[in-house]
């Protein structure tokens, strides 16, 4: 296996009033290509500010991170902006599907906003809602799914752009426990028929331990669990 992800001596501090709120502090993390991570820690250690960072959502105040060839963490705004768009998928607790859009619409968007032609959009999309089994569901609106419904279509608007990281931000965490083990399953299928490279993290210790290693996030660094 060859590093696809490499973080260093990152550190990302938030300014509250007149308070510094120190998150991150001299962070490393290596992630193998065709790696699924978990990253576990309490509510508010960082883990949310880690994937953002890594995925580009936000800029960091020290370090450097590097996805396969990228640096991202040195690059212009446009740069990581596109790079981001192309390379990375998202998939958050909860599932910020668009209410007005169908389920194969609200897939098929990224593709729309990158101006590919419905006539491959929508097939494509209609694929991946079948891999997450959803055929039956393509013109439903996200009203009328289950939450774990919902959330499987976020899903297949995470892959759809075909990225090469996925990065998961507790996306069984408002989904109750069966639920959520199927969704976690859903991920780990996704991540081997895909070739992922996948960051997840979660506060589910037993779900955390089917991927294949487990990191800690305490006092602003990652640790062996």
């Amino acid at each position: 296996m060859m590093s696809f992800l490499q973080v260093r001596s990152l550190t990302k501090t938030y300014t509250i009033g007149d308070r510094q709120l120190s998150i991150l502090r001299g962070l490393d993390l290596t992630v193998e290509r065709g790696e699924m991570v978990a990253i576990v820690g309490a509510s508010g250690v960082g883990k949310s500010t880690l994937l953002q960072v890594v995925g580009g959502l936000d800029r960091i105040d020290d370090g450097t991170i590097v996805i396969g060839d990228m640096d991202v963490a040195a690059a212009a705004d446009n740069t990581r902006v596109a790079f981001r768009n192309r390379q990375v998928g998202f998939v958050f607790q909860f599932h910020h599907l668009l209410p007005e859009f169908t389920a194969v619409e609200n897939v098929a968007m990224p593709l729309r906003i990158a101006r590919i032609p419905p006539g491959d959009a929508i097939p494509r999309a209609e694929a991946l809602l079948h891999e997450v089994g959803l055929s039956e569901r393509v013109a439903h609106r996200p009203g009328m799914l289950s939450g774990g419904e919902q959330q499987r279509v976020a899903v297949a608007r995470a892959l759809v752009m075909r990225p090469a990281l996925l990065l998961a931000d507790e996306p069984t965490g408002d989904l109750d426990e069966q639920t959520g083990e199927e969704l976690h399953g859903l991920l780990r299928r996704m991540h081997t028929a895909h070739g992922l490279t996948s960051l997840i993290a979660t506060h589910n210790l037993r779900l955390a331990e089917s991927c294949d290693r487990v990191l800690r996030l305490e006092e602003g660094c990652l640790h062996p669990c």
